[in-house]
């Protein structure tokens, strides 16, 4: 599945794949909005099983993806205390896994990476928990921005060190082991750095599950050297051939994004258009699901054509009973006799 953006500044690709799995518990979404000087992705990569790794990655994207939608109303806003920003919607999300996990017992245990490269212009901001990695490839050469929090880091300095041969290494069972993920819990290790690290012209950023990795650092590297002057479409599709002709019984899910930076280039402040600032305090309540829909009392004015016709009903539906050859009651307020619609689902704040 394949979606882009046709931003100027960036160009944006994602793609995403179940691999070899029998579901999907990687939850991604991107957002580069069409003229716009910035964007970000937010990316989660679930963990817990069927029973929970996919609901968490959901609420964890949900969460993440409309509190940052907010803040990025006014990205100088955004950009005065974006550190600050980005921890408070992971920390958001972490409170909203442990509120469902207590109203939900059956999901206990179930957690989800997050990764969230944010851009302005030529800065790169980024938030990251778990093993969820970032690359930048520029100059032909691809490096992992964000930290790691698996034990795949502490095995590999074990090689390095002469503590363990390299083959048990890359073969470790524990390689994959997390040190640090959202499940409602402290979180023990969050990456995100005080400054934003400097793009150039040119570069590729790519945000991905550990699905990605099952290519080598040097595959992915060579896709994107051969592809670099592509349309970040084709990289992604490459990738994804890539993957499939490994054709690994043990394929993890598959999500990415892939960021080409076409323009690089900053404005001065003392140039930018000055506009009131759009962020205002949001009360900090969790959103929930409602069992049933929500009855809300409905005010009229006594004196309106409305107001007559509704509370008119309710003696004309007697008249009705008391004469069963009448003409049924229709609702005065129906629109085009369109059926009444209930929700399945109300979304509440509490």
């Amino acid at each position: 599945m394949m979606w882009r953006s046709r931003e100027p500044r960036y160009d944006v690709a994602s793609g995403i794949s179940q691999g070899a799995r029998d579901y999907q518990e990687d939850a991604i979404t991107s957002d580069f909005p069409v003229g716009a000087e910035a964007g970000f992705v937010v990316l989660a990569d679930g963990m817990g099983g069927h029973a929970a790794g996919d609901v968490a990655s959901k609420i964890v994207l949900t969460e993440v993806y409309s509190e940052l939608k907010f803040h990025f109303a006014d990205v100088d806003a955004f950009e005065t205390r974006a550190p600050e920003i980005l921890r408070g919607v992971a920390d958001l999300a972490n409170e909203t896994l442990r509120q469902h996990t207590r109203t939900h017992p059956e999901t206990q245990g179930m957690g989800a990476t997050l990764v969230v490269p944010a851009l302005v212009e030529n800065r790169l901001w980024w938030i990251s928990v778990g093993d969820s990695p970032l690359f930048l490839y520029r100059g032909g050469k691809l490096v992992q921005l964000n930290e790691d929090h698996s034990m795949a880091p502490q095995i590999d300095f074990m090689v390095k060190s002469g503590l363990m041969e390299a083959e048990v290494g890359a073969n470790h069972p524990d390689r994959n082991c997390l040190i640090s993920v959202l499940m409602g819990t402290r979180i023990p290790k969050i990456d995100c750095p005080a400054k934003p690290y400097e793009l150039k012209a040119g570069d590729i950023v790519v945000c991905s599950s550990d699905g990605l990795q099952f290519l080598t650092n040097a595959q992915i590297e060579r896709v994107l050297h051969k592809y670099r002057k592509s349309r970040s479409t084709e990289i992604a599709e490459r990738l994804l051939e890539e993957l499939n002709r490994l054709a690994d019984p043990d394929q993890d899910n598959i999500s990415f994004t892939i960021i080409k930076v076409n323009d690089a280039s900053t404005r001065p402040k003392e140039n930018r258009t000055p506009r009131p600032s759009m962020a205002v305090t949001r009360p900090k309540r969790l959103t929930t699901v409602a069992s049933e829909p929500m009855l809300l009392p409905l005010k009229l004015n006594p004196e309106s054509e409305v107001a007559r016709e509704v509370l008119a009903a309710p003696a004309r539906e007697a008249d009705a009973e008391e004469d069963p050859e009448a003409e049924p009651v229709v609702d005065a307020v129906a629109v085009d006799d369109q059926p009444t619609v209930t929700p399945r689902r109300v979304a509440t704040l509490r």
